[in-house]
């Protein structure tokens, strides 16, 4: 049975991936913090408690997966956001942020990209709509989405031969529990944000395209655009 692995699968975009991968007969190594409200049933869904920006960490237990599996997809989605005015936020969650959103699929990808060429595999970045613009409150996020996005272009170019298939999938507003750590929240309709199963049906239909056709940049949007601050 093939491998994936899917980093922030205990919740929101990174659980309904993992579902379908489920569907299309992947064996789904997921990656969170806190499994404990996870709905998911199925012996084919190992949760792996780990901190990804625990690098030592990491390194353990993807090497304990590679030795037991065959991996042919890697998709990066766990994030981290802080929002405001960059005076306002501190070294600490800057450091969580890069951390997280762009040091971790780093190294996640270098650990795995051998196996991942051995099998013309995928790695999917699930990287932002502001990694496209300016970030007004948001500038540090943006900065490390920006980065991920980035990296993917120019890793697809270097792996394309092998293969390999790399995407870079931009959402906007999500309903998640993403933004817990800010001052916003997505607006009252369902035209204003996007769901997570969403995200995760254009995994699903990335993976079943044609082999040799490969959707490198997507970017999803809702209709309307609206942010409300929390009360």
């Amino acid at each position: 049975m093939k491998a994936a692995i899917v980093t922030g699968a205990s919740s929101g975009i990174g659980q309904e991936i993992s579902k379908i991968l489920l569907q299309n007969h992947y064996k789904v190594y997921g990656f969170g913090r806190n499994f404990s409200s996870t709905d998911i049933v199925s012996e084919y869904f190992i949760p792996i408690s780990c901190d990804i920006t625990d690098t030592k960490m990491l390194v353990s237990r993807i090497e304990d997966i590679s030795d037991n599996d065959e991996v042919h997809m890697l998709i990066n989605n766990a994030g981290t956001g802080y929002f405001g005015p960059h005076e306002e936020l501190n070294p600490k969650k800057i450091h969580e942020m890069v951390a997280a959103n762009l040091e971790a699929p780093l190294i996640l990808t270098q650990l795995l990209l051998r196996d991942i060429k051995k099998y013309a595999g995928w790695i999917i970045n699930i990287s932002s709509v502001t990694a496209k613009k300016t970030n007004t409150h948001g500038c540090a996020y943006g900065a490390t989405k920006a980065g991920l996005s980035s990296f993917s272009s120019s890793l697809f170019e270097e792996v394309r031969k092998y293969g390999v298939k790399v995407i870079t999938i931009h959402p906007d507003m999500t309903k998640s529990n993403f933004y817990r750590n800010a001052n916003f929240h997505e607006g009252d309709s369902d035209d204003t944000y996007l769901y997570p199963e969403e995200i995760a049906h254009t995994v699903d239909m990335i993976i079943n395209n044609r082999d040799g056709l490969v959707m490198t940049d997507i970017t999803m949007q809702p209709q309307k655009h609206q942010i409300k601050k929390q009360k």
